[in-house]
């Protein structure tokens, strides 16, 4: 047979399983057709086997794959030794379908996301090769697809998981000192209190040393219309920072808004209602240097954003001037800990940031990651809790950006043509130095 007759006689069996309700991508349908085309399946009994692997997910479709099959193939090839007279086709027709509305919807739904599932895993550079038969999820296929492909309903399943997401803020050393034996200045009030029971001899010296406490976190959100669908999935992990890990939260399109209030609510579909209430600027327009600005104006320089951990979520496509947000993002590098830059157009086969706003960002950025997926989040996560870069650390990809530091010393990026340093407090030379006794727990 002819290679375009077999690809033919594939599609239309193809065709017919979807007919009975056998869920059957055209994916599946091309390997199927790859594997005939080698020489794979040399017998009917082996191309059963073939074709059943390789287009079926679920024992409840293989009655009706074995009686297409039987119908396609059998009837073609070994009617009269298998079926008997080759006149009576009454024991190849198939049994009547069922009419169920909600069983086609949910098998339209289930080839749908297999689809998708697919198209993520090409896209992360994986090799899709012969499926294997597993008890994986849905909510587990869900994780590997980009937010922008999901629908409420896929969301709304995968809401629980991103709010489970806990995000560990990196320790710093604080001004407040706890008392340690092995602490690095003497307590003389404590221990001349305590020397009263010895008769005025101070025997024993009682010494202090500096606490270890998590650093500030502060999230901002862009929710232009450009990144709505990414939006809406990241709030339910800015929900549970906001609870758990009491990070400042703010949003912003046209305008900069403060969300950390209406999310620090212990019912999460409460607090997403309430913060909804709260962007009028939902899926409009970006300024990111402008809503920046404002942030370092009204909060930033005021201490908030002093030795945090900065997360920006946004895809950089920026209306106004990018020299603007180059001269916000490094006065924000200058007073922030680490600054860690989520975008979803990141994982995009030949992604190159030559957006304006994202190039004149880069330069001031510590991580920059993708965080398209829930299973990419994880990574966000992660970049959260780490502390900050070192000399030849790699920041994209594996390749180096830039050396941010050279011998324990913190170097930041040249300022933006046009900046003045005088006008930005000064970063210390060493940040998070061990002092003796003061060990993280």
């Amino acid at each position: 047979m002819r290679a375009a007759d077999t690809a033919t006689l594939l599609a239309h069996f193809s065709e017919r399983l979807r007919v009975e309700g056998v869920a059957v991508s055209p994916d599946q349908t091309m390997r199927l057709a790859t594997l005939v085309a080698l020489d794979v399946p040399r017998t009917l009994e082996e191309l059963y086997w073939c074709a059943r692997v390789n287009l079926l997910r679920s024992t409840a479709d293989i009655a009706a794959f074995d009686a297409v099959f039987a119908l396609v193939f059998r009837g073609m090839v070994d009617i009269a030794q298998s079926r008997g007279d080759p006149n009576d086709l009454g024991d190849l027709r198939l049994p009547p379908r069922r009419n169920d509305p909600l069983l086609d919807e949910e098998l339209r739904a289930d080839a749908s996301l297999h689809q998708r599932v697919e198209a993520a895993e090409i896209t992360a550079g994986e090799e899709v090769g012969r499926p294997v038969p597993t008890l994986a999820s849905s909510d587990e296929r869900l994780t590997k697809i980009d937010f922008a492909q999901l629908t409420a309903d896929e969301l709304s399943a995968l809401a629980p998981l991103l709010r489970m997401l806990y995000v560990s803020p990196p320790l710093r050393l604080s001004r407040r000192r706890r008392r340690h034996r092995r602490g690095d200045r003497l307590d003389v009030r404590a221990t001349l209190r305590h020397s009263t029971r010895s008769g005025g001899d101070p025997a024993v010296s009682i010494r202090r040393t500096r606490k270890w406490a998590p650093r500030r976190m502060v999230a901002l959100l862009d929710i232009s219309g450009s990144m709505e669908p990414y939006a809406r999935a990241y709030l339910h992990l800015l929900w549970g920072m906001a609870t758990r890990a009491h990070a400042e939260v703010f949003v912003f399109g046209t305008r900069l808004t403060r969300l950390t209030r209406a999310l620090r609510d212990a019912n999460p579909d409460l607090a997403l209602d309430r913060a909804a209430a709260l962007m009028p600027d939902w899926s409009g327009g970006t300024r990111i240097g402008w809503a920046l600005r404002e942030f370092m104006d009204l909060h930033g320089r005021r201490g908030m954003a002093r030795g945090a951990v900065v997360l920006i979520v946004s895809d950089g496509w920026e209306r106004d001037d990018p020299s603007v947000l180059s001269r916000q993002m490094f006065a924000l590098h200058r007073h922030a800990y680490r600054i860690v830059w989520a975008n979803p157009r990141v994982a995009a086969p030949g992604f190159a940031p030559l957006a304006g706003g994202m190039a004149a960002a880069l330069p001031y950025v510590d991580s920059f990651i993708s965080g398209h997926s829930a299973d990419a989040l994880t990574e966000v996560v992660r970049e959260l809790g780490t502390t900050r870069l070192r000399a030849g650390d790699s920041v994209i990809g594996g390749g180096t950006v830039a050396a941010r530091a050279t011998a324990g010393a913190v170097v930041a990026p040249p300022p933006p043509p046009g900046h003045q340093l005088r006008d930005l407090p000064r970063r210390p030379a060493v940040v998070g130095h061990h002092l003796p006794g003061a060990q993280p727990p």
